[in-house]
């Protein structure tokens, strides 16, 4: 038999001695994480003592009984541990409710309410009592029972039961049993996490508090993290960075866009930067170096140096064989730029194209689009306005001999409209 219940049903709730009179008032659910991480441990009970509370003492679960009625009654063998300490226990009212969780189903932060839990009574008739952690309440239902505590058990439930229940299971949360904030996590796996849209990944982390913010970033593998680095404000990844040394930042923004990661640069001390600088690669040093050069406004502070590029005379089967050796992000190459032999761009090649030619057909005999470029001082304004005139998805910047240098994307466009507001 099953018997389902709350941590805020629970807390306060009156506890009974073996002959039936109130021994005390139930303070706090105890789990010990070293032991298990499922069940209950034990109760905190405060003890009522010729009708005034003495120190709260805890007792096993082992110690317990219920009516039934429902009444949770002490066992003539319980003990009683008194509690100088409880480091090594997690309270399920004080380190679990109003704690912030993430939810990945819906990809966003949400607050503890409440802890569904289940009595659990074995089938062969024994006594042995276990009280499992079923779910975390993130929503109305959980926020309601709390808001009604102190009316009848009936009342509350008949009126938390009209809400949509909105649930974690238990099983999905990672207990930091060592935190000394007592904070929790949701346990998610890496290759989850990497399959997060980057954008869902940094509103979580915006959203998230300070300790708990900084615990899941440093959580993530330095990819996932350099695309989340990517879509957070300018202030939010000096946060997030702030904490960590100069070579672990390094590893970071080497994985990141080099327009990026020379923009998130560009907002350090120059001392702080130089440091990141030396922990990188040479190859992708010299690349954001080049481009801290320009200024932030400009078209070249706004490029990436990371686009397909192919000399005239090139086939399709070329293009493919590029684009899978291509090191960038794929997702953001909508063309082929056809370079003449000074890096002149001469067409531009949708990369639709590729998919309607055989392997054997030159790029130069394929249908060519309209070229649109800028110079590499041409301001955020005017970067703007050719994106918006021309319906741009990526917009190609030329130095002042004319050659392809680097080239902007829509989202750091749209980057720079959002900043500008």
């Amino acid at each position: 038999m099953n018997h389902r219940t709350s941590v805020s049903a629970l807390v306060g709730a009156s506890v009974s001695d073996a002959q039936g009179s109130v021994f005390g008032h139930i303070k706090e659910l105890a789990v010990l994480p070293v032991v298990d991480t499922i069940h209950v441990h034990g109760m905190i009970i405060r003890r009522l003592s010729a009708g005034r509370s003495e120190l709260p003492t805890l007792v096993a679960l082992t110690g317990l009984e219920m009516s039934s009625e429902g009444d949770i009654r002490l066992r003539k063998t319980a003990e009683f541990v008194s509690l100088s300490t409880d480091e090594d226990y997690l309270l399920l009212e004080r380190d679990l409710l109003d704690q912030q969780i993430i939810d990945i189903n819906g990809h966003k932060v949400v607050r503890v309410n409440d802890v569904d839990l289940v009595w659990e009574f074995s089938q062969d008739g024994a006594t042995e009592l276990l009280l499992r952690i079923a779910e975390v309440e993130v929503g109305l239902r959980g926020a309601v029972r709390r808001l009604l505590k102190g009316l009848p058990a009936g009342t509350v439930d008949r009126i938390a039961q009209r809400f949509r229940p909105s649930v974690i299971p238990w099983n999905f949360v990672d207990l930091i049993d060592r935190d000394p904030a007592r904070r929790v996590k949701l346990k998610i796996e890496q290759d989850k996490l990497a399959r997060m849209h980057p954008s869902d990944l940094a509103d979580i982390l915006e959203e998230l508090a300070p300790a708990e913010r900084q615990a899941l970033f440093i959580s993530l593998d330095e990819e996932v993290a350099a695309e989340a680095l990517e879509e957070v404000t300018p202030k939010m990844q000096q946060t997030l960075i702030e904490s960590l040394d100069s070579d672990q930042v390094a590893g970071i923004v080497e994985e990141m866009d080099p327009g990026a990661a020379a923009d998130l640069l560009s907002e350090l001390s120059d001392e702080r930067s130089e440091a990141i600088l030396q922990g990188m690669d040479p190859e992708e040093r010299q690349e954001v170096e080049e481009l801290l050069e320009f200024s932030g406004d400009s078209a070249a502070g706004r490029m990436t140096t990371e686009y397909l590029a192919l000399p005239q005379g090139s086939s399709v089967a070329d293009a493919i064989a590029a684009l899978h050796k291509y090191e960038g992000d794929v997702d953001a190459v909508n063309e082929i730029y056809l370079l003449d032999p000074e890096d002149r761009i001469v067409a531009l090649i949708p990369l639709a194209q590729l998919v309607l030619a055989g392997a054997e057909a030159f790029l130069d005999d394929l249908p060519h689009g309209h070229i649109v470029s800028c110079n590499v001082d041409a301001n955020g304004r005017k970067v703007a306005e050719l994106f918006d005139k021309y319906n741009l998805r990526a917009l190609p910047v030329l130095d002042y001999e004319k050659k392809l240098v680097g080239v902007v994307h829509a989202d750091q466009v749209i980057a720079l409209l959002r900043a500008n507001r």
